[in-house]
């Protein structure tokens, strides 16, 4: 796994951190939810080519 996806991930969760305490602090509660759900959206879509490739490497270990 890349170092670079890691800051990406990382950063995101600062962005969401934040946007979520502006809601709250702005009486958005109803908003935070949909940040959240969409910063773990996001970052899923960026994981799922690492998982797949993990997936493959598992396969070709174990001759599956």
């Amino acid at each position: 796994m890349e170092v670079g996806i890691l800051f990406k991930i990382a950063t995101i969760g600062i962005i969401v951190a934040i946007l979520n305490q502006v809601l709250v602090r702005s009486g958005r509660d109803e908003y935070t939810m949909i940040t959240t759900l969409a910063g773990l959206i996001i970052v899923l879509m960026m994981l799922i080519p690492s998982l797949k490739q993990l997936f493959d490497y598992i396969e070709t270990v174990f001759d599956l």
